[in-house]
């Protein structure tokens, strides 16, 4: 084996974004009617960048605080209220200390899932497991139209060759299993862990992994398109890493590469 290559699955083995949408409309109908239009005003801003709550940064519930985090030490640097005011108390009660997501009280917004579920938080939605449910059941079905990426299925087969490639994802194994088949990628990967509870473990999955397959950090590489998940724990221990995202990358770093798409870098590596 010459590398070990470590992929996520939301955002990174197929595209689109209309379930994230789909999630949004489930979640309004838990959101008091008459705040419902503002709801909608702010998920779109959201989604344009337009608003404090972005994907890459934090969000603490029960303060109502969407936090700045830098990706590499996990500290809180900046703390906003919905409107975008300062909050300088939440600051200093996050100073200096390395910040624990546990996906109830502290989200890491990594992906585009998060930011209809903040939303709906902010709007008075106590829970959203239900709707998230409803949505992984639209993506089962006919109605939900996956968007394959053209030439992954023949690049994965190609480094497998010569290389192990794993998966690892915070879906769950039923919607691993299904997403697999629907995407064509069954027994595609050496190792599939589900559930992984991405950013919290992904460093002890990353410790195992390169235990287990008794191989260098720097001959493993993690690709995926949340930072905070794939990115970061993977340049800390001196694994490679290929963030795959439209936006700038929030730092550079000699292990990072910066890609938009994943077909076209899968083509020219192998």
């Amino acid at each position: 084996m010459e590398k070990l290559y470590i992929f996520d699955l939301d955002g990174t083995l197929y595209e689109g974004t209309d379930h994230f949408d789909y999630y949004a409309e489930r979640l309004a109908t838990s959101v008091a009617e008459e705040k419902r239009l503002e709801y909608w005003n702010d998920y779109k801003k959201m989604k344009n960048g337009n608003h404090t709550v972005q994907i890459g940064k934090g969000y603490d519930v029960a303060n109502d605080a969407t936090l700045t985090i830098d990706a590499m030490t996990l500290e809180v640097v900046d703390a906003h209220d919905w409107d975008g005011n300062k909050l300088p108390a939440i600051i200093s009660l996050y100073k200096n200390k390395e910040i624990q997501f546990d996906f109830e009280k502290i989200i890491a917004i990594g992906d585009g899932w998060w930011l209809p579920f903040v939303c709906a938080k902010h709007y008075g939605v106590k829970n959203c497991y239900p709707h998230y449910l409803e949505t992984k059941d639209y993506m089962s079905s006919e109605k939900f139209n996956l968007d394959k990426i053209s030439g992954l299925k023949e690049g994965l087969l190609k480094l497998k060759q010569k290389n192990k490639v794993v998966l690892i994802t915070n879906s769950d194994k039923d919607d691993v299993e299904r997403l697999m088949e629907n995407l064509d990628l069954t027994n595609i990967f050496d190792e599939i862990i589900s559930s992984a509870k991405k950013p919290s473990l992904t460093t002890e999955h990353f410790k195992k992994l390169q235990h287990n397959n008794k191989i260098s950090y720097k001959n493993m590489i993690s690709i995926g398109d949340n930072f905070m998940n794939e990115i970061a724990p993977a340049l800390l221990l001196g694994i490679k890493a290929v963030y795959i995202a439209e936006h700038k990358a929030p730092i550079t770093h000699r292990d990072l590469t910066h890609i938009h798409k994943i077909g076209p870098w899968i083509k020219q590596l192998t």
